[in-house]
């Protein structure tokens, strides 16, 4: 269906087939959950063009509807391809490689994005790179002029999302060491959930934090679970609960607007101490690492990101985070993650990725990455 529309063109010239995908532009795609976006990079990262479109069918529901979000996708993504190859002005033989996220993430969505992005990629003749969502947004940071100097290995990435929370020690593409993670909901869940509880709208993310710049979180007082503890897990069912406590005596009255906010200040502070606590224990456990990184969703809160940059500088050690419209999902990541990949294999002789074959899956432990370098597996 969209290769009928596509303006196909000339293949971009390559020096080897084993060049081409990285002296060329990268298309790539995101439909993990309930944005739709594409991007073209340059080889050496520039974004070319970009472009998302957040779907808003899920709001009446107060959260993401997998099949509402897959229909969505499906509908959107032929057109959004063409828009993004018209925006970067390429026709799409001018591509060397198509990238799409292939998990984890809604089964649907992955499969609408996997599949037009292998459609597309047979259609030119060109590798398809499946890419892992969560190592997408471990390698953000180093997208060029992200961090002065760059950004070198090892580092400690915080992965706070919707559906993540994770300390994860980013040792090398493909290479990586989970630290610690959350053993009930992710840090986006909490604040969605805290949000329906205030009666603020989906997402709850940025909802709660504009309502609480209004607030005194000091007659709220709510704990903060596991902190103090070893180690780096993470835990929020508790604290969502002490909300829902809070707001008890209140029934389904009417809720002040004072409350609403020193309580969704009080809480905002109390994810900002957990997560803190919690990464300073991961710094204790990473002692070579050059660098802390905040990606995903909730690293946008600006908070977060002051707490996050304080602690970092107490350690002597920078800190980074993503301009906010590549803290949510993106396909810039996408495709700065496949144009990563393409590099190492490179550097170590191995020819350029080709994942036709590889199915999009719900669940895709980053510790599977490694096999990519592997010459054996080749």
């Amino acid at each position: 269906m969209i290769m009928s529309s596509l303006p196909l063109g000339a293949p971009a010239p390559a020096e080897s087939p084993a060049q081409a995908p990285i002296l060329a532009p990268v298309l790539a795609i995101e439909s993990s959950c309930d944005d739709t976006a594409c991007a073209i990079l340059a080889p050496d990262g520039t974004i070319l063009a970009e472009t998302v479109l957040s779907q808003s069918g899920h709001i009446p529901f107060g959260g993401v509807v997998p099949e509402i979000a897959a229909r969505a996708h499906l509908a959107a993504l032929p057109g959004l391809v063409c828009q993004t190859l018209d925006a970067a002005g390429l026709p799409a033989g001018a591509l060397g490689a198509v990238a799409a996220s292939t998990g984890p993430g809604l089964i649907g969505g992955l499969i609408v994005g996997a599949g037009v992005g292998k459609g597309l990629a047979v259609a030119l003749g060109r590798p398809f790179i499946a890419v892992n969502h969560i190592e997408a947004h471990a390698l953000t940071a180093r997208l060029p002029g992200l961090v002065p100097g760059g950004a070198p290995f090892p580092y400690l990435l915080l992965l706070v999302s919707g559906g993540h929370c994770q300390c994860i020690a980013v040792e090398g593409v493909g290479h990586y060491r989970k630290l610690g993670g959350t053993i009930d909901d992710a840090a986006g869940e909490a604040f969605d959930k805290v949000a329906k509880m205030l009666g603020l709208g989906w997402p709850g993310g940025p909802a709660v934090e504009a309502l609480a710049r209004e607030g005194d979180p000091a007659p709220w007082p709510l704990p903060r679970p596991l902190h103090g503890r070893p180690g780096c897990d993470f835990s929020f069912s508790g604290l969502k609960t002490a909300v829902a406590q809070k707001l008890a005596p209140y029934d389904n009255g009417a809720l002040p607007r004072a409350v609403a906010a020193g309580i969704a200040a009080s809480f905002q502070d109390a994810v900002a101490d957990i997560v803190g606590d919690r990464v300073v224990h991961a710094l204790d456990m990473m002692p070579d690492a050059t660098l802390l990184v905040a990606a995903g969703g909730v690293a946008a809160n600006s908070a977060l990101r002051a707490r996050l940059d304080a602690l970092a500088q107490a350690r002597g050690l920078p800190f980074a985070a993503p301009p906010l419209r590549l803290c949510t999902d993106n396909a810039v990541m996408v495709g700065w993650a496949a144009i990563e990949t393409m590099r190492a294999r490179l550097a170590l002789g191995l020819p350029p990725v080709d994942d036709l074959d590889l199915l999009p899956r719900p669940r895709w432990p980053l510790d599977q990455m490694a096999s990519r370098f592997d010459a054996t597996a080749a």
